[in-house]
């Protein structure tokens, strides 16, 4: 089995004030905000702006979690970078047994599926694979 990035998928900049940031990207990118909405489960509000093949994804963590924690000791700006896959499970079980084994399979925002890379082995960049779901 083998597995293709095809691109990147998503973008996360971390920030304090989810309402000025959005603001600000709007004014930067030229365009409105495409989707907001929270993601409890992982303790963050976002908003997401569609970019081509690309979400540009800002989070504002409300509550504890890795996103709250990486704020706290980093501040704001850059979080992670997630690469599209056609195929999560397959891509997963391509790399099973490598130093680059994908944890867990997890939902994020709307339909998206990720996995994320140990960061000890990509050199400390947050990187995770996502699949959108087409149901």
């Amino acid at each position: 089995m083998s597995h293709t990035v095809r691109g990147i998928h998503h973008i996360n900049f971390l920030v304090r004030d989810l309402d000025a940031a959005i603001q600000r990207y709007e004014a930067l990118l030229g365009v409105p905000v495409t989707v907001r909405e929270p993601l409890p489960r992982r303790g963050v509000d976002t908003a997401r702006f569609r970019l081509g093949d690309t979400w540009l994804v800002l989070i504002q963590p409300t509550g504890a979690g890795i996103p709250a924690d990486h704020l706290e000791q980093h501040g704001e700006g850059f979080f992670l970078m997630s690469l599209a896959v056609d195929d999560l499970e397959q891509s997963s079980q391509s790399l099973a047994g490598s130093p680059l084994q994908p944890g867990p399979i997890r939902h994020g925002v709307a339909n998206w599926r990720i996995a994320d890379l140990d960061r000890n082995q990509t050199f400390d960049a947050q990187l995770q694979l996502a699949e959108e779901d087409s149901q």
